[in-house]
């Protein structure tokens, strides 16, 4: 809690009590630590937050301009979800998944205006609480998974994979990426000790995601953590930080690969990863598959300028489209399929833009940036429009885009300095 009190003085927008400092920071810490228990309605994390937001406006935060435009990008598509459900209100589902639309973007500009201000400390700390939430959720799920805990198996696995304190194996792997990322740039960038707690931390992410099974949290995993490297070291000061980032880049390349290896020595363990890391899926397949329904509902979108309403995909196609951008446009109608991808690729060409600005926090900027892409991608061939973590990610880019803009001004930097 001392920490929570000095550090990050930088950017704070007003002066304020050490307690008010303390406490927010907390906050933030909880609201990321809460974000891995979401198998309960209302979960942790939605308490967690209401009461961040309440503290927050309570003890001071502001709007700054320029995350108007995400503000206004963020009405426009639930406005568009909205329309397009009103002829599907009576139904409890319908009304339930507009609700939660409205909410995931009050949390947007909520995690937006709290990032912009005292942005080095906030971001610390949601850093040390994602971690935390993260290894209770990956212990939970490896525990569940080896039926480690009487009754955890059925409690904490789906269709014999690990989902730990989610309800869904993709969801559980997805949420996992950006902490893990956060233990990968301590083991490549820190002393010894700390390198080797996160080390740790890390190899039981990254297990967790392999029993979780999910061929697109693989992918994310493996991926973002090459681009996150990539760019630590292009943004390097020193060839020694350079040098240490590829060497200690290949250990965990090997070691995971070991990992793999004894992993693939059981036959349950064996059978499943043979099976979901396969190309060759039923469901992917064929002119109703994933990638069918995605060309199908695309044609149709066109025809459709309101779409047909939330929660209705499944009702034209065997199952739901597995795209977000294409899920906009059949919720939504135009408006929210303009506004969708939209807001989400610029906040990706913005994010591009801050990658080389030094700002006290680029370490974690990076981790966020890569972890933020990953999703994107993946957005492609599955839901993610109701993510937490996702929502969260994108109001944390824009708030530390706005924090970085306010640094350059009152530090005299330039925008490009590396």
């Amino acid at each position: 809690m001392a920490y929570a009190a000095t550090a990050g003085g930088m950017n704070v927008a007003a002066p304020a009590a050490p307690g008010v400092l303390a406490l927010q920071r907390a906050l933030v810490w909880l609201v990321g630590a809460s974000g891995a228990i979401v198998f309960i309605e209302p979960s942790p994390y939605e308490i967690a937050t209401l009461l961040a937001t309440v503290a927050f406006f309570a003890t001071g935060l502001r709007l700054r301009l320029v995350l108007m435009p995400l503000v206004l990008a963020l009405v426009l598509l639930n406005v568009g979800y909205t329309i397009s459900a009103i002829p599907l209100l009576d139904q409890s589902e319908v009304a339930s998944w507009i609700a939660t639309s409205w909410y995931m973007a009050v949390t947007v500009v909520f995690f937006a205006m709290v990032t912009s201000e005292d942005t080095e400390a906030r971001l610390d700390m949601l850093r040390r609480g994602l971690v935390v939430g993260a290894m209770i959720a990956s212990l939970s799920a490896i525990a569940g998974y080896f039926n480690l805990v009487p009754g955890g198996h059925d409690l904490l696995t789906l269709y014999e994979r690990a989902r730990g304190t989610f309800k869904d194996p993709n969801v559980l792997g997805a949420f996992l990426i950006l902490p893990a990322l956060f233990a990968l740039q301590s083991v490549v960038s820190d002393k010894l000790a700390k390198a080797f707690r996160n080390a740790f931390a890390f190899g039981i992410m990254s297990l967790a995601i392999l029993l979780a099974f999910s061929r697109a949290a693989w992918g994310g995993l493996i991926l973002t953590s090459a681009f996150m490297l990539a760019l630590m070291v292009l943004t390097s000061r020193t060839n020694a930080q350079r040098s240490r980032i590829i060497v200690m880049a290949i250990v965990a390349v090997v070691l995971g690969l070991a990992l793999i290896a004894v992993l693939l020595s059981f036959d349950s363990v064996a059978e499943m990863f043979k099976q979901r890391a396969s190309f060759d899926q039923s469901y992917d397949e064929g002119r109703f598959g994933r990638f069918g329904r995605h060309i199908l509902g695309a044609e149709m979108a066109l025809d459709l300028p309101f779409g047909i309403g939330p929660l209705q995909f499944h009702r034209f196609f065997p199952e739901d489209t597995h795209n977000s951008y294409l899920n906009a446009f059949m919720s939504g109608g135009w408006l929210s399929g303009v506004c969708y991808p939209a807001l989400v690729f610029t906040t990706v060409i913005m994010g591009f833009r801050h990658i080389f600005v030094r700002v006290p926090w680029q370490r974690a900027y990076l981790a966020v940036f890569s972890a933020f892409v990953g999703t994107v991608g993946e957005s492609f061939v599955i839901d993610t429009d109701h993510w937490r973590h996702f929502w969260m990610m994108l109001g944390a880019m824009w708030g530390m885009i706005a924090a970085a803009q306010a640094y350059k001004i009152t530090s005299g930097e330039d925008a490009s300095s590396a």
